[in-house]
């Protein structure tokens, strides 16, 4: 028996015995892929907060889902608010209709296209008729002026449908809110679209702050949006028998 006949077979036994470890590696990736990936996506999918999966399940849309760049900071999830409390619970994304979150879109874009560094800055969107509730009860105000600071639950805001949204502008370079002259949620005639010139006049808002408004104000009615008149943050994007007609309250 010739030497080149011994170490041939050899070679092939030692070649096949690589080739069987690769093999064994491919078999244990596939099955990490098989067992772990299903517990992965069970264990994101538990994470959802309920009030989200409900928001999910009557259609609403996540706007930072589909609105690149835009900041949310939803107020009513934590005690930054006019009630000083949560609300919301582990819910920190806005949620919006379909439609009125392509409005945003356009809004948002044309933000970004006169002022690159700026963004919209969602501070609530749809607000749940269960969440509604919550609000007016531990309102500590009589019920005959409660509706002076939230909408009686019986009767509804546009909130409840998804159609209204709560916003400033955010400059990304200054790493700050633009300077709208008050805070988000404050009751007074500063915070008042209607009351502007009578402020300036007083010395209560300045030329710049009511700039920053129109500004806000120019991108949301340029493109589908109609604020209100004691809410410089408040935009809707249908009247109220519009949305009576297209939408059912979200509960």
């Amino acid at each position: 028996m010739s030497v080149n006949k011994i170490y041939i077979p050899l070679l092939i036994i030692l070649a096949g015995c690589g080739t069987a470890q690769k093999s064994d590696q491919e078999i244990f990736s596939e099955q990490q892929r098989e067992v772990l990936d299903p517990v992965k996506d069970v264990e994101l999918e538990l994470e959802i907060p309920e009030l989200e999966k409900q928001l999910i399940a009557q259609g609403l849309v996540d706007v930072a889902e589909v609105i690149p760049g835009i900041l949310v900071d939803l107020k009513y999830s934590t005690t930054d608010n006019f009630f000083g409390q949560d609300v919301y619970g582990e819910l920190t994304k806005a949620y919006l209709q379909p439609e009125v979150a392509e409005r945003l879109l356009k809004a948002q874009k044309m933000l970004k296209k006169e002022y690159p560094n700026y963004t919209l800055l969602v501070y609530d969107g749809v607000r749940p008729a269960s969440v509604q509730q919550i609000l007016w009860d531990n309102l500590d105000k009589p019920d005959s002026l409660k509706p002076l600071y939230v909408a009686d639950p019986k009767v509804g805001s546009l909130h409840n449908f998804g159609v209204a949204v709560d916003l400033t502008i955010f400059d990304m370079q200054a790493d700050s809110t633009l300077d709208m002259g008050t805070g988000y949620d404050y009751f007074g005639y500063p915070a008042y679209p209607d009351r502007e010139d009578q402020m300036l006049a007083e010395g209560k808002l300045n030329p710049a702050q009511i700039d920053n408004r129109e500004l806000l104000r120019k991108v949301m009615t340029s493109n589908g949006f109609a604020g209100i008149g004691s809410e410089w943050w408040h935009f809707n994007a249908f009247s109220r028998k519009e949305a009576g007609e297209k939408f059912k309250i979200v509960k």
